[in-house]
């Protein structure tokens, strides 16, 4: 890493709904690297200008509707990848990494898994285990690694709301816990719990039932670095402003700086 560089990871929720939202908050905020999850949309349908007109320039992995991962930089992009190892032109667009100012940037969206009795919820903890043979197959525990993203797995009892009643639930199941341990298990570090301890921090909360009002929330998007990276951490945070707009993504982008 050449200098100081702050990363964000954001999940979106629809780029071409939130186009506005995302970038006031860019130009307020001032990240060297937005990483964003849920674009749902084509590359060629992507706002590019809207985000070029601020100096960021983008490398993408859309499809419609559903899925799609995006990268926002304002220092040069190199070395780009989509999709995990064993991934093909078919496969649904989740992964997506580059090498900005010398760290590899991985920035994924993890499947949802719809509920722990279907097949979907075995295709989640799947995903993870894929991850982390990528991981294995593509860069080493000694290398400047950040993988961020929006991973659908709230690691513990402080990552939710209600810890007893949420348990083996969706999202906070000891299955996908133990996947996307595994993938921690590479060697990274959790950055936002390297600075904040205490529970009750989250990053994404239903759209009904007034959850946000409430805080009734989850603690699902993260920035994971190498013990190389995480050695220079200054900051690492949750920025709740964007979740309290009028028509907000369901997510609030988290941010380290390093």
């Amino acid at each position: 890493m050449l200098g100081p560089v702050k990363v964000a990871s954001w999940n979106v929720n629809g780029i071409r709904a939130r186009v506005e939202a995302v970038t006031a908050w860019l130009a307020q905020a001032q990240p060297d690297v937005l990483c964003m999850q849920e674009t749902k949309v084509v590359d060629d349908d992507f706002p590019t200008e809207a985000f070029t007109a601020l100096g960021y320039a983008l490398t993408l992995a859309g499809q419609p509707s559903y899925n799609g991962v995006a990268i926002a930089s304002r220092k040069p992009i190199a070395d780009v990848r989509v999709g995990l190892f064993d991934d093909d032109g078919a496969s649904e667009k989740r992964a997506l990494a580059a090498t900005i100012e010398g760290v590899r940037i991985v920035n994924v969206y993890v499947p949802n898994g719809k509920s722990v009795v279907l097949p979907s919820f075995r295709e989640k903890l799947r995903w993870l285990e894929r991850l982390r043979v990528t991981l294995d197959a593509s860069a080493a525990p000694e290398d400047e690694l950040l993988l961020c993203g929006d991973f659908n797995v709230a690691r513990d009892a402080r990552d939710v709301y209600d810890p007893v009643r949420l348990r083996g639930r969706l999202l906070f199941h000891p299955d996908e816990q133990a996947a996307l341990e595994r993938v921690i298990g590479f060697g990274l570090v959790d950055s936002f719990r390297e600075r904040h301890e205490v529970g009750g921090r989250f990053s994404w909360w239903d759209y009904r039932g007034g959850d946000f009002r409430g805080n009734r929330g989850y603690r699902i998007d993260y920035v994971f670095l190498t013990p190389k990276l995480a050695a220079r951490l200054g900051n690492a945070d949750i920025d709740l402003a964007p979740r309290r707009l009028e028509k907000p993504s369901d997510h609030a982008p988290v941010l380290v700086e390093l």
